[in-house]
């Protein structure tokens, strides 16, 4: 069992075997801001205790705690900030109870620097089919990618993704053929359970790709379901240009940049004009879409939430057991206010993509905008484990869980280590602007308020408050009062 805890120390009030009083209320509250196996303390502990205790307390601020008048200062034991990110590569991550694997990036062997996203697209099918087992724990391509061009002891990549096994490879492609190697290695032995080479036709590549996810399968003694079988081998075009347009655009979208959304959509289109029928093109253009809308990129968002669902429901027509266009649609039904079906779309994407970090992220996004913090923790921090070296928008929402927790500490905190991964992701620093004007700390609030600008010159509160689809209604003036606060423009 795990527990956590809050002390204080305070006047308390005995009436039979009931105890009341400020000095549990406070405790009470101390108690909910901890982390399982962590101890929160209010100020008065601490100047009690530092120094004649072995143990290092962060400080967290002062905090504004329910039905209590003051601010309160609190401390923290352990002394970290409750992020639990890849960052400190000295520690292992623990491994998983299951066979577990990192695909990295195969290493584009070609003449043409242009065929790198061939090589990585090779790579990003291989995942992204291994990750549809349930029996299998797959690392995400976002954190096996940021090995690209480093050459790194396979050890030490299996300790930082805290995985067992490794699968590395090489593309070369020249005319009309493609030569692949692709090896997996044991990263706690050093030794290599399979490898195998291929030289075929540019026509078999799809082929080659479903041949080497068999072989890895058989590998590590995976049984497959049936359904899982015919997921694996579902294939998503035969036409391979059509495949090489999709696969540029997920990169693009994921920058959560304004400038990157047309060019990602003319790939989508092109796409879609040689194969009508590829459900991922179709998801891809639907996600263009919806991104113009909730970030207020467009003067027509109901328009564009229209384009949206077309394309994201003739996807799922065409596939509907693809994680990434089921996390898709529940964004969408979001952002349509629709909540309910958000939530059973996002459920279905985390069953259909156990390994799948992009459905809990958005599980996450769900919990957010209905407003249940404690329920975003632990579907963020299961992303984070699938996606070690994970994208910025995983901490900037932990920290929006923790802002709506009322723990602005840990809150500044975690979004500081979202700015590192990213200084341009917005989101993060609208929950700086709004936890520093909280605090009282104008200065810091306004410094949050000239980064959103600079992200995003045309940003106004007014397109916040059309655009972002909280449930309640209260949660959504919080978030516009900090912004005024914090002198945002209207």
């Amino acid at each position: 069992m795990t527990f956590r805890m809050g002390v204080n120390l305070g006047d308390v009030i005995a009436d039979g075997e009931t105890i009341y009083g400020d000095g549990v209320n406070i405790a009470a509250r101390l108690e909910s801001m901890a982390d399982p196996d962590s101890v929160c303390i209010s100020d008065d502990v601490y100047r009690q205790v530092n120094g004649r205790v072995h143990a290092q307390f962060a400080n967290l601020g002062n905090q504004k705690l329910k039905n209590i008048e003051q601010p309160i200062r609190v401390w923290r034991w352990p002394a970290s900030n409750g992020v639990k990110l890849h960052k400190n590569l000295a520690v292992a991550l623990e491994l998983p109870n299951k066979p577990s694997v990192a695909v990295l990036a195969f290493t584009n062997m070609s003449d043409d620097p242009e065929q790198e996203h061939f090589s990585d697209g090779i790579s990003e099918d291989i995942i992204t089919a291994l990750s549809k087992l349930s029996k299998l724990f797959v690392v995400a391509r976002n954190s096996t990618f940021t090995y690209k061009g480093r050459s790194i002891d396979i050890r030490q990549i299996g300790r930082e993704q805290g995985v067992r096994y490794v699968l590395e490879g090489s593309v070369r492609r020249g005319g009309n053929r493609v030569r692949i190697t692709a090896q997996l290695i044991d990263a706690v032995t050093g030794h290599h359970l399979w490898a195998q080479r291929y030289d075929r036709p540019m026509t078999d590549v799809f082929e080659l790709q479903d041949e080497i996810t068999r072989e890895v399968t058989s590998a590590l003694q995976i049984e497959l379901t049936e359904g899982e079988r015919a997921r694996l081998w579902a294939s998503g075009t035969k036409n391979l240009e059509a495949w090489e347009a999709a696969i540029q655009t997920p990169e693009l979208l994921e920058s959560h940049r304004r400038d990157d959304v047309l060019p990602a959509r003319r790939l989508a289109e092109r796409a879609l004009e040689l194969d009508e029928n590829y459900a991922v093109a179709w998801a891809m253009l639907g996600w263009s879409y919806w991104n113009e809308a909730f970030n207020g990129w467009t003067d027509n968002p109901d328009a564009a939430l229209k384009l949206a669902l077309d394309a994201l429901e003739r996807a799922n027509s065409i596939d509907d057991t693809n994680p990434d266009t089921l996390a898709l649609l529940a964004f969408l039904h979001l952002s349509l206010r629709k909540y309910d079906e958000a939530l059973a779309f996002a459920e279905r994407a985390m069953l259909l993509g156990p390994n799948h970090c992009f459905a809990a992220g958005v599980a996450a996004n769900v919990a957010l905008y209905t407003n249940r913090p404690h329920d975003m923790v632990p579907l963020l921090h299961r992303a984070m484990r699938l996606c070690p070296s994970c994208p910025a928008w995983y901490v900037g929402d932990l920290a929006h869980a923790y802002l709506l927790m009322d723990r602005h500490g840990d809150a500044i905190a975690t979004a500081n280590e979202s700015i590192k991964i990213d200084h341009d992701y917005i989101y993060t620093y609208y929950v700086l602007a709004v936890a520093q004007v909280e605090l009282g700390d104008s200065e810091a609030a306004h410094a949050a308020s000239r980064n959103i600008l600079r992200i995003d010159p045309k940003w106004r509160v007014s397109t916040f408050a059309k655009t972002q689809p909280f449930k309640d209604e209260q949660l959504l003036l919080r978030f516009i009062q900090g912004f005024r606060g914090a002198g945002l423009p209207e």
